[in-house]
């Protein structure tokens, strides 16, 4: 097999968040390098996916072996001041019920961790609550 395609990856933990988050109520959802104009008094979600370290898990070279990758997923929930808090924990709910300690396609997700209110939130003049959930998944060569 070849090395994992880390897009590939990527869109399953993206596609999960942005097809929950398509359901009643909506919230519309940010990836990395999409810009945003929110609206006024409004939710919206920032789903940022990065890889981490990875180990061997077997003594093959390039071929007949597995790496075992890990990642992390930092979403942050963000709502106009005038919302409050309850707001950004019912969709920290959601999203912590969507990966809490499941396998989807391959990749394993731990328990996540938060949400935790972000003092300084970005962008300012909004209230700010992060989700982060550690991730890994084999990668067969």
């Amino acid at each position: 097999m070849a090395a994992a395609d880390l897009n590939t990856i990527r869109s399953v933990l993206e596609g999960r968040l942005a097809t929950e988050l398509a359901s009643s109520p909506v919230i519309p959802v940010v990836f990395h390098n999409m810009a945003y104009e929110p609206t006024p008094d409004s939710s919206w979600v920032q789903c940022l996916v990065s890889f981490g370290a990875s180990q061997y898990l077997g003594q093959g070279l390039t071929t007949n072996s597995q790496n075992r990758m890990v990642g992390l997923m930092t979403i942050n929930v963000i709502s106009a001041l005038v919302v409050g808090p309850g707001a950004n924990y019912v969709i920290a709910k959601r999203i912590r019920d969507l990966y809490n300690r499941v396998i989807v396609s391959g990749v394993y997700f731990d328990a996540p961790t938060g949400p935790e209110v972000i003092a300084s939130a970005s962008p300012e003049g909004f209230l700010q609550t992060q989700v982060r959930v550690t991730f890994e998944f084999i990668e067969e060569l």
